[in-house]
């Protein structure tokens, strides 16, 4: 087991869960259903003081990791049963923990994080708890394979080696959670069945997600560039992004946010300025960044690093 300044806890093993870490016993209503034996991934939400515990990854959790609460597995939750296949990435709430029933052996790679920490507001677990991330969608095909080898890579490199690929796993759930919320831009949400279904977008719309991806930094990059080097026209590009109901500059201006309230959480005070912070994710300009990030996060950098530090800071007590 391994611990990061920021309360990361990375903890591995190979032996199937009899179920799955909570904070309550394993809700009866709420199932997830398997016949096949395989790598399974979960990823458990932590609602209400999120930055309190840091986030925690847990490679084939045990029972005793739970922490049992009665309360919270009497809480009213409509009857859900989820089919999963191997390699398929499930969110679930850890106050409402679902009961597993698997037929064969698995393994199971389990992810604890902070729902604060993805940028999901309670609604917003309530909703991807509902839709795995299927293995054969466009997303998962990408990112489950990853997400596991990040998980065990995690806990076998050094710091500071884990702790950044600790928060590359965050990065990758966070770019999971969005495309399950069909999210545009922080703080507005599309529908579900807008994402998450397999063959549903473009091979070129994933080509160029990756290159957005890549290209973050780059206080230059712009839709003519983009579509320039993926021999596509600017009026197709756009066509691509209003299909999933968002445009290119809101993309990059929510992925380039997400990065920058990260790295103000993880360094804190302590580190970069805000305006480094800013600019190294592209924001030229100091005094825009810090408007629309109020206008996405509802606080100011200042306001959101100093509550991210002193949450950071208690969960290493």
């Amino acid at each position: 087991m391994d611990q990061t300044p920021l309360g990361v806890e990375i903890t591995t093993g190979e032996e199937t869960p009899a179920r799955l870490p909570g904070e309550a016993s394993p809700h009866p209503a709420h199932r997830l259903l398997a016949r096949d034996g395989g790598e399974y991934l979960f990823v458990g939400l932590r609602g209400g003081a999120r930055l309190r515990g840091g986030a925690r990854l847990r490679g084939g959790a045990r029972p005793d990791t739970a922490a049992p609460a009665p309360t919270a597995a009497h809480e009213p939750l409509d009857a859900l049963d989820l089919r999963l296949a191997p390699g398929d990435v499930c969110f679930y709430d850890v106050h409402r923990a679902p009961a597993l029933d698997f037929r064969e052996p698995f393994r199971a790679t389990t992810f604890l994080v902070p729902a604060d920490l993805l940028g999901l507001a309670e609604s917003d677990v309530r909703r991807i708890a509902r839709t795995p991330v299927a293995r054969a969608s466009r997303l998962g095909t990408l990112l489950s394979p990853l997400l596991s080898d990040l998980a065990r890579a995690t806990a076998e490199a050094r710091p500071p080696v884990g702790e950044m690929l600790a928060w590359n796993a965050v990065n990758l759930l966070a770019t999971l959670a969005a495309e399950q919320l069909g999210t545009a831009v922080p703080g507005t949400r599309g529908t579900p069945e807008a994402s998450g279904t397999p063959g549903a977008h473009s091979p070129v719309l994933g080509r160029v997600l990756e290159y957005v991806e890549l290209h973050l930094t780059d206080p230059d990059l712009s839709p003519e560039i983009i579509a320039r080097a993926h021999h596509i026209s600017v009026r197709y590009l756009h066509k691509l992004f209003k299909d999933e109901g968002t445009t290119v500059g809101r993309w990059i201006l929510r992925r380039r946010l997400e990065e920058c309230r990260r790295d103000l959480m993880r360094y804190g005070r302590g580190g970069r300025t805000i305006a480094a912070v800013a600019a190294r994710w592209g924001f030229l300009s100091a005094t825009h960044f810090s408007r629309v990030f109020r206008s996405a996060y509802g606080m100011s950098p200042r306001e959101w690093r100093d509550t991210a530090g002193r949450g950071a800071r208690s969960g290493q007590r």
